[in-house]
């Protein structure tokens, strides 16, 4: 029997099994449609679907950097445990969609899913579906990102692939010249993870509602009105420069502020040098991570 493509669509539709899983599946039943579902639960490669409700908090960050340093990308893709994520075979997968990401400049996060895996017939997301049936957790290709520069592009990757950094750069200076810094800046925005770059970069309504609450502290504090209004002003400015990359006190060197060492290394290389573009991935951040009880989660495995 010919097994179409609207055959393995179907079958794909019912079970989130991979395209070429669905089409062998087919042949093998000759197109028996429920032999085919039986054939793949049996084979465990329709499990993808079950395990999709579950919590992917953990995971792995990874960046890859144009030989020319000009361009850049970063990558987060979500597991269940800290354990698949040192799975060799997990971490090869990551590393080829931050190199996917860097040749193809995806136009989002599903364009990536769609596109086709390494030269393969499978789509990311259907490679993906294998690999938690083959692996037993929910995984999530949650997000990317790409940067491209006219100086360089410098990542940093801190904590076996917990947190990854690109720094993007607009400089005339060569980009080995960069590489050195922009490691230095890319651990300033690892370990300090500001919300800004720059003070000029700050959202106004951020700073009136801060300046709301930082105002009834102080009023709070019985203080009057008057001087509320300049130590508010003061308290605004010191926490600007904790949020802000340029502002912060250099982590390597508290003398210096970030700002002062990319002007240092400018007048070094008699360049002008500004941060086009920062990327900060931290795994599962924003992700709402489910509390299991042990002994609850023992006899649920029991069948208690």
């Amino acid at each position: 029997m010919e097994i179409t493509a609207s055959m393995v669509k179907t079958l794909r539709e019912k079970t989130q099994a991979g395209m070429m899983d669905c089409k062998k599946a087919l042949a093998e039943v000759d197109g028996d449609m429920d032999k085919a579902i039986d054939l793949l639960r049996e084979k465990g490669l329709s499990k993808a679907a079950k395990k999709a409700d579950r919590i992917a908090a953990e995971g792995l960050v990874k960046l890859v950097i144009a030989d020319d340093m000009k361009s850049g990308a970063v990558v987060e893709v979500n597991s269940e445990t800290d354990f698949v994520a040192k799975n060799e075979e997990f971490i090869g997968f990551v590393e080829d969609l931050a190199k996917m990401v860097l040749e193809t400049s995806p136009a989002s996060i599903e364009a990536l899913k769609e596109s086709k895996y390494m030269g393969t017939e499978e789509t990311v997301q259907e490679v993906l579906n294998g690999k938690i049936a083959k692996i037993g957790e929910n995984m999530n290709l949650r997000r990317s990102a790409r940067e491209e520069a006219t100086g360089a592009v410098v990542g940093y990757v801190h904590g076996a692939g917990k947190i990854a950094v690109l720094v993007n750069f607009d400089s005339e200076a060569a980009a080995a010249d960069l590489e050195e810094l922009g490691k230095d800046v890319a651990m300033q925005i690892a370990a300090m993870n500001p919300m800004y770059i720059s003070r000029d970069d700050v959202d106004q309504a951020y700073i009136e509602h801060e300046r709301e609450i930082l105002t009834a502290q102080a009023i709070n504090e019985g203080k009057p009105e008057e001087i509320a209004k300049k130590m508010v002003e003061g308290r605004l400015n010191k926490q600007l420069k904790e949020v802000c990359l340029l502002e912060q006190v250099f982590v390597k060197d508290s003398d210096f502020t970030v700002k002062q060492i990319i002007e240092n290394k400018a007048k070094a290389l008699g360049k002008e040098i500004k941060i086009a573009g920062v990327q900060r991935f931290e795994v599962g951040e924003g992700i709402e991570k489910k509390e299991e009880n042990f002994a609850e989660e023992v006899a649920k495995q029991l069948g208690n």
